[in-house]
């Protein structure tokens, strides 16, 4: 992990306007159907009416222990929103939700649905397997949402009263519980309270939580004996699924359960900002390259598992039973996001790219009403997106990431502007304590070309960083129309000079169809291709195909990719997306009775139409296919 002249610092969504053809449309469509949907379904489950506490045992549908994170996600989601567009309707539910939440809290700050009214007395008792502080920490995420879209205080106080009570529970201290949770997540949302606060004692309380982890003797096997359960008779028979099998800093393998640990990593890099821990560093610069150059697909998902929603061994990669969790590919977004802004590294933007574009977004369909909880690399044609969920914690999760899509295309640092990804709109930079605004023009991803224009508000000399994909072979850059050489590091180009308003720069990038092939230790696509233009990675649908079996289908290697397919941009497909027309090789079915034969099936040329993988799942129920058979023609 190199480090970056001076620590990056993320633009704020706030400060970021989106008018592309891409994402604008689904950021759109995140305000006007998903939030009020995800509501709706919130609502009709009972996770609202949870906050009342009437539940009583032996009523129906008695609160569940992560209820309250999915309430606190949407609640994240909804003032994201609020944020970039007022809403007078959306602001007074918000203020009515607050008010049942603060009326559900404790005297002495405890915060919990589930265990007030399902199990009174057991808090604390189970930290390994229940979700209370998941909860706490997800809650804690939306006061500080709430709170910077709106700056009322109420959610803040209710959630900082919540966090001294938790504070005062856990740590090394006499008389405190020596735990730490069984599903990450607080530790990175105390971050963002000390942020918002200025109280080290939740940063404090953080670095606890994440130093804690892993040591022995374990806290899990004393929780447990507490309990009259035995430690041996653990579910999951080994604490790597909490990623607490070790301390963090001897981690150096990704393993467990990957939404999990995405929550952790992407702590130990606040933790790393907030520090310099040496140790914590190290750490993550291995868990990155384990977790990226072992166990990622071509997609930006992880997690192949369905048993323990997580990961197995390096270069496990299987397709049709693929996992990969929309939570998970969310998660490797808030990671890499924030390894890029200690070190200025494009290879961190690179997997956000390649997640955004593909993992993540394919998790929500274009009317906005159904979801990918597991985003599998092939389908028979039995996978498809749901309404909701019971464990509902990827809806939520999609809608405050959207909502806030701005806030991962730009950072600054006192001397410098940085630019990540390609979106059309503005972004409104502090470059040396003075006002930038940097205007993108460009259809990516379908288009490799972008224009930015530079607006300082007085002349100001400072260095723009602008990404170059790793994908990008070839390149060509403008500085106001004049050729310049791209001076590239790090996946950067760095332009230094005197910038006055009204400055052009102008990148072309190449973007041809490829053949992306996996490392042959990927034993299950040995043999296999997958098609990708720009960031987007593509997937053949039996919709496009007469329901043909995928399967069947072979690339022919003797002649590349780009010269055998040709995108074509559909403005009324799907959205409005590029699609690739191309010739492919379709074994023949006519096989007779005899189930084996000594040769070859007869090949025949077959039309193929490739579709992005984000969108796939959108029309008639069918087949799905990202690897496909690579041979001679």
């Amino acid at each position: 992990m190199i480090a970056a002249p001076a620590p990056l610092t993320p633009v704020p969504f706030t400060h970021v306007t989106v008018s592309d053809a891409f994402w604008a449309p689904r950021i759109e469509t995140n305000r006007t159907v998903t939030i009020p949907a995800e509501y709706e379904m919130c609502e009709r489950t009972g996770r609202v009416a949870a906050f009342d506490l009437l539940w009583k045992p032996g009523d129906p549908n008695p609160p569940h222990v992560f209820w309250d994170s999915d309430m606190a996600k949407w609640i994240e989601a909804a003032s994201y929103s609020l944020a970039t567009r007022f809403d007078a309707s959306l602001d007074q539910r918000l203020d009515s939700v607050i008010a049942r939440i603060a009326r559900a809290q404790h005297p002495d700050g405890y915060l919990n649905t589930h265990y007030t009214t399902v199990e009174p007395g057991k808090r604390w008792t189970n930290l390994r397997d229940r979700h209370e502080l998941y909860c706490a920490g997800h809650l804690i995420e939306a006061a500080v949402a709430h709170y910077r879209a709106t700056g009322k205080r109420a959610l803040l106080d209710v959630l900082c009263r919540y966090a001294d009570h938790i504070d005062a529970t856990f740590g090394r201290e006499s008389g405190k519980r020596r735990g730490y949770c069984g599903h990450e997540e607080i530790e990175l949302a105390l971050v963002k309270l000390y942020h918002v606060t200025g109280e080290r004692r939740y940063l404090a309380l953080a670095q606890y939580f994440v130093d804690e982890r892993g040591q022995s003797p374990h806290y899990y096997d004393w929780e447990a004996h507490q309990r009259g359960d035995d430690p041996k008779d653990y579910w999951a028979k080994t604490y790597q699924y909490v990623q607490a099998h070790k301390p963090v800093r001897d981690q150096r393998e990704a393993v467990g359960h990957s939404v999990r640990a995405m929550y952790l990593y992407s702590a130990m890099a606040d933790l790393l900002r907030a520090t310099g821990d040496a140790g914590l560093q190290e750490a993550s610069e291995s868990l990155w390259h384990s977790v990226c150059a072992q166990q990622m697909y071509v997609t930006g998902g992880i997690g192949p598992a369905a048993a323990n929603e997580g990961f197995t061994a390096p270069y496990d990669l299987p397709d049709e039973t693929a996992y990969a969790e929309t939570c998970a590919a969310i998660g490797l977004v808030f990671w890499n996001h924030r390894l890029l802004q200690l070190s200025g590294d494009g290879r961190y933007a690179d997997v956000m790219e390649r997640a955004l574009y593909n993992g993540v977004i394919s998790g929500v369909s274009l009317d906005g009403r159904r979801f990918f909880y597991e985003n599998p690399l092939a389908s028979r044609g039995a996978h498809h997106r749901q309404d909701w969920f019971d464990c509902a914690c990827c809806p939520p999760n999609l809608a405050r990431l959207l909502a806030s899509i701005g806030g991962y295309v730009y950072s600054q640092s006192p001397r410098d502007a940085w630019v990540h990804l390609f979106v059309q709109g503005e972004g409104r930079l502090t470059v040396d304590g003075r006002d930038v605004s940097l205007w993108q023009t460009t259809r990516y991803p379908w288009d490799g070309a972008v224009r930015m224009e530079v607006q300082p508000a007085a002349p100001l000399t400072f260095t723009l960083h602008v990404r170059l994909p790793g994908w990008c072979e070839r390149a060509r850059m403008m500085v106001n129309q004049t050729p310049v050489r791209i001076e590239r590091s790090a996946g950067y180009a760095h332009i230094t000079r005197r910038w006055k308003a009204g400055d052009t720069v102008e990148l072309k990038m190449a973007m041809p169809v490829r053949a992306v092939y996996a490392d042959p230790r990927v034993r299950q696509m040995l043999g296999r291709a997958a098609l990708q233009r720009g960031p987007v990675v593509y997937c053949l649908e039996g919709a496009d195909h007469h329901h043909q079996p995928l399967d069947r289908i072979t690339l022919p290697q003797d002649t590349a990719p780009r010269r055998r397919f040709a995108p074509e941009y559909r403005a009324d497909w799907l959205g409005g997306v590029t699609v690739l027309q191309g010739q492919g090789l379709i074994a023949s079915g006519d096989w007779g009775d005899a189930l084996y034969r000594a040769k070859l099936p007869a090949m025949e040329p077959v039309s193929l139409t490739a579709v992005p993988y984000c969108v796939w799942d959108n029309r008639e129920p069918g087949e799905m296919r990202v690897w496909l058979r690579t041979g001679k023609e």
